[in-house]
């Protein structure tokens, strides 16, 4: 099938099933295990709703891979507190950032009573039973928590990724025994290779009865024009349910390379989006900053803007080569690491 027919086909099937699952509410996985937890809130941030998990959320998340880049784990501590104080509540990580040590930093600025003022997700590699819970046991030591709000299934960029964490003894088996213990709230999945896998992870989750809570996927000004996570998989995501967490709003640096955006404009067009927050890396308090002043000065784009941004990127867009997170394996830590699958 070509890849065309098949986002076609993946389209219509998700939709239809999401449809379904929405108004029978009957899908074993539908059921919480736990209600929605009420957090802090800042007059320096906005909050979202997490797709219809009745969790608020930042507007802004902090991205847990830069938490690596700080010479000294004091100053690690130190910007994840700050950005908990001004009101950002989410926080991004994984357990292959750093080889740990994103995790282990995030886990010492979590003490003191900051774990209660925030969302935590994290992500793992594992797609199969014995893997993820590997991999959940030391992610949950790391961060020095007992139960971690949302885990997903990391890296899904592989037309095969689906049927590994679906598959008996598989990821997913691992992940709802999790959620059933307590050990974590909330199961979602991540991707930045090609919106063709999200919608054959998605189409896969509802073929078995299955209902994401969340999905991660690239949104930024040039996703629109080539491999569109925006145009293809957001509004199957938004339909379902499906509370979608934006990454990529700047590529790592390779966006604001193309020197086509700045980066407050390329923050207010992620948020424009219909998204739950919009995950970025902040590896300094300047960083942060810049975050914060795209929170303050945010309005929703109009059409008219957003389609003058979007032919302002449009040449630069068209093959792909500044979201190198889509043609090469610049991003692809589980294609150097095989092993991490299981």
């Amino acid at each position: 099938m070509e890849r065309r027919d098949f986002i076609k086909s993946a389209v219509a099937s998700a939709v239809t099933a999401g449809a379904t699952l929405s108004d029978s509410g009957q899908a074993q996985s539908s059921a919480r295990t736990s209600n929605p937890v009420s957090r802090p809130m800042s007059p320096d941030m906005q909050y979202r709703d997490l797709g219809r998990t009745g969790e608020k959320v930042s507007v802004i998340g902090l991205g847990g891979y830069h938490l690596g880049r700080q010479g000294d784990s004091a100053e690690s501590v130190h910007l994840v507190r700050t950005a908990i104080d001004r009101g950002i509540t989410f926080m991004d990580n994984c357990w292959d950032y750093n080889d740990g040590i994103s995790e282990v930093r995030m886990g010492q600025a979590l003490r003191d009573g900051y774990r209660s003022k925030v969302f935590l997700m994290t992500k793992m590699d594992g797609r199969t039973k014995t893997a993820y819970n590997l991999q959940l046991e030391q992610s949950l030591g790391r961060l020095q928590t007992d139960t971690i709000d949302l885990v997903q299934f990391h890296e899904v960029i592989r037309m095969e990724d689906p049927d590994r964490i679906f598959a008996p003894d598989g990821a997913l088996e691992a992940a709802i025994a999790a959620r059933e213990a307590g050990k974590i709230r909330y199961i979602g999945f991540t991707g930045h290779k090609d919106p063709a896998v999200h919608l054959r992870m998605l189409a896969t989750a509802q073929k078995r009865g299955f209902h994401f809570d969340t999905v991660q996927m690239p949104i930024n000004v040039m996703d629109a024009h080539f491999r569109s996570f925006t145009n293809e998989v957001m509004p199957v995501a938004i339909r379902q349910g499906i509370g979608v967490l934006a990454m990529k709003t700047f590529g790592d640096h390779f966006i604001l390379d193309s020197k086509t955006i700045e980066p407050v404009e390329a923050l207010h067009y992620s948020l424009t989006q219909p998204v739950s927050v919009v995950i970025t890396g902040i590896d300094s308090i300047p960083v942060m900053e810049q975050a914060f002043t795209a929170v303050k000065t945010f309005q929703p784009m109009t059409q008219q803007q957003i389609t003058s941004l979007l032919d302002r990127t449009r040449d630069a867009a068209a093959d792909g080569r500044y979201e190198l997170f889509k043609t090469t394996a610049h991003f692809d830590g589980t294609a150097a690491n095989p092993k991490w699958l299981g």
